[in-house]
Parts: structure tokens; sequence; C-alpha cells
């Protein structure tokens, strides 16, 4: 009798082959087939736009051109993720945009600086620079496995893609991009606290020059009065009158000192209300548009308020405008914000009429500050802050 499959002999032969690959192990073939095509391409790129820029180093080319090959690295760093991603199923996150230049006048100069100053985009050129000896190894033993040692090719596969791995998350990981962030907000937690500190000074300031100072002559005035009510009741009278205007302006200001702080209007009826009220006291003309169907949090609503408030103010003492638009919007998750005037231009982040202060604020919340602002105009100013909604500041405040 024929022994059962599970007492075979060794004399009897073996099963037919049959291809029980699964998917993964064709996923990792393919991408170390793959390998070789892709890792020629970003290595002729890489020496290509090294080659060029130290070349043209002499001239005013090499600089800008440098720090375009660094942000086009980016991409193909991307690109690499997305193919990981797919065949090799590995969880790498994306790294956060490169952070818009906001400081000093020359804009472009600052920006390809901070390009040159990627570490993700000099990761990326390394990545490549490295693949192309490892694409040469990887498509030469795949290809030889697929025809001599097809049988252990999934073992092989296995290796040779578990370096790939390694790569990817040694260089084209975010891990060096979070220390920079966390660096940044280190340095924005130091400007949110001289800020704050520095808010508390002016309301320190306006509290003992404006209406403390009106109080005490309010209580000065009052006194004389009562010495005075009963000899001279029109003298009496007349500091009595005084007194009431002397109250009026006193919560005048008041009034004003609570508005800076945190005006009722934005904690009741949001930013379109608040921001009206705010371009009714300008000098010129301000047509204002909020185009928001839900509101953000608190902290981030009180920033934007503020930040319009200022260049408003801006727009009434320094721009000698007739009209001036104030846009407020959403895209996606961020809040941008858009003020222009058609006054005499010429502003600057570094003139003086604090600019700076508002966009090391907006910085410190990983927002965005930029001015357009020609000479003989006209102006406009893009702020941007990050969205958050009321129900996620809810959920942190528990």
């Amino acid at each position: 009798m024929r022994p059962r499959s599970a007492d075979r002999t060794l004399s009897d032969p073996l099963p037919p082959a049959r291809f029980a690959f699964g998917g993964q192990t064709w996923r990792e073939i393919a991408h170390l087939l793959v390998n070789l095509p892709v890792a020629l391409l970003g290595f002729v790129y890489v020496v290509a736009v090294l080659f060029t820029s130290a070349f043209l180093t002499v001239t005013v080319i090499g600089f800008p051109l440098l720090a375009a090959a660094l942000l086009g690295a980016r991409q193909l760093g991307k690109l690499e993720r997305r193919r990981a991603r797919a065949l090799l199923r590995v969880r790498v996150d994306e790294p956060s945009p490169l952070p818009l230049s906001l400081r000093g006048s020359g804009g472009f100069v600052s920006q390809a600086w901070m390009s040159v100053k990627d570490p993700v985009g000099w990761r990326t050129m390394l990545y490549e620079f490295m693949r192309l000896p490892w694409g040469i190894v990887t498509f030469t033993v795949t290809i030889t496995s697929l025809f001599v040692a097809w049988p252990v090719l999934p073992y092989i596969a296995r290796g040779l893609t578990n370096v790939d791995r390694a790569l990817v998350r040694g260089l084209l990981s975010p891990s060096e991009e979070l220390e920079r962030r966390i660096a940044e907000l280190e340095s924005d937690r130091g400007v949110v606290v001289d800020t704050a500190a520095a808010d508390l000074r002016r309301i320190e300031r306006d509290l003992h020059d404006g209406a403390q100072a009106r109080l005490v002559n309010l209580a000065m005035g009052l006194g004389l009065a009562k010495e005075k009510l009963l000899e001279d009741p029109d003298a009496a009278a007349a500091m009595v009158e005084e007194a009431h205007g002397e109250v009026k302006l006193a919560l005048q200001e008041l009034r004003d000192l609570a508005r800076g702080i945190h005006p009722a209007v934005l904690t009741d009826r949001g930013l379109d209300a608040a921001l009206s009220a705010v371009a009714s006291r300008c000098t010129a003309a301000v047509t204002v548009t909020v185009d928001l169907a839900t509101r953000p949090a608190a902290a981030i609503e009180g920033i934007a308020y503020f930040t319009v408030s200022e260049l408003l103010q801006n727009v009434s003492k320094h721009s000698g405008a007739r009209t001036a638009a104030v846009d407020v919007w959403r895209s996606e998750e961020r809040l941008l914000i858009q003020v222009s005037d058609d006054g005499r231009g010429g502003a600057r982040l570094d003139g003086g009429t604090g600019m700076a202060g508002l966009a090391e604020r907006l910085g410190a919340v990983d927002g965005l500050f930029v001015v357009d602002s020609p000479a003989g105009g006209p102006t406009t100013v893009t702020a941007e802050l990050p969205w958050r909604d009321r129900g996620d500041e809810a959920v942190r405040g528990r």
C-alpha cells in the first residue's frame, strides 16, 4: 500500500513547485527592481545640481540655484517616502513645510538662506547619493535570484528591503525636523513670555496714567465741593459738574482699556462684529468681510482681533489712506487675514510701526506674517494663523 502523505518516504517524488509568494513579497521584489532606475535619476539630479551650484558660486546664480536644488530634493524625498509606504509598508511621516522668512527687508535672500540650511533637503541629497550603488546591488541580486535561487528569493527580498526600510527611516523621517521645531517652539515661548510681560506693563501704565489719575482728581474735587457746599453752593455745584465730566472720561478710559484686553463683543459675537467695531474707529473707510462658518479657538480669535486692530491703527496713523479692506477666511486648517489700504505704502517690518512685534506674536503660535508695501502704495498685509476649533480647545482644557 502506498504510504499516506504524512508518512512520505525519501524515495517519493517532491510535490510540484508553486508560486506561493505572498503579496508583500511581490511588492518587495517590485521595490528592489525599481531601485536602480529611481536611484539613477536621483543620483544624476544630486551630482548635477551640486556640481553646477559649486561651479557657479563665483556668480550670483550659484546660491539661488543651490536653494532651489534643495527644495527639489524635498520633492524627491516625498516621492521616495510615498514609494516606501506603498511597497514596503513603512510608516514614515512627512516633514513639516519649510517656514517662510518673516523678518528683514531682503525676503528672497532670507528665504533662500533658510532653504540652504534646510536639514530635510540635505538628508534627502545624501539619501539619493547613496542609493545608486545600493540600487545596482539590489537590482543585480534580485534579477539573479529570480532565475537561479528562486526558492530563497523571499528571504533575500526581505533582507534587502529591510536595509531600504532602515535608510528611509534614518534619512527621510522627520526626526531632525521635529527637533528643529521643538527648538523653535522653545524660542517662541520666550517671545510669548516677553509679549505678555509687555502687555502687563502697558495695562499698568494705562491704569496709572489714565483712569487712576482721573479718579484721584475726582476724589479731591468732590472733597473740595463737600467743604464749599454750605458756604458757596454755586462753586460746589461747579465742582460737582466738573467731577461728573471726570467720571465720564474715567469710564471711557476704562472701557478702552477693557477693550484692549479682550473686548466683550468678540467673546459674545465673534470676529465679524468685533472687527466691524474696530473698523468704525479707523480714519479710512473700511470694508470688513468675514467668511467663517464656525469660530476658531478663543486664543486664535483674540490674536486675529488684535492683529487687525493694530494694523488699522497703523492705517489711521501712518498710511494717509482713504479706503481700506479687511478680509478674514478659512483655508483648510489655517485662518487667513488680509488687510489692505490705498495709502502711501512703504511699510516695513523694521519700520517702527509695530509690524515686527506682530510678526513675532504670530510666529510664536506657528503663524505667518507677510507685508507687501511698495513706496507709493498700495499696502497689503497677510497674516496666517493655525485653525483650532473651540471643541479641541475645550478638550485640551480638561
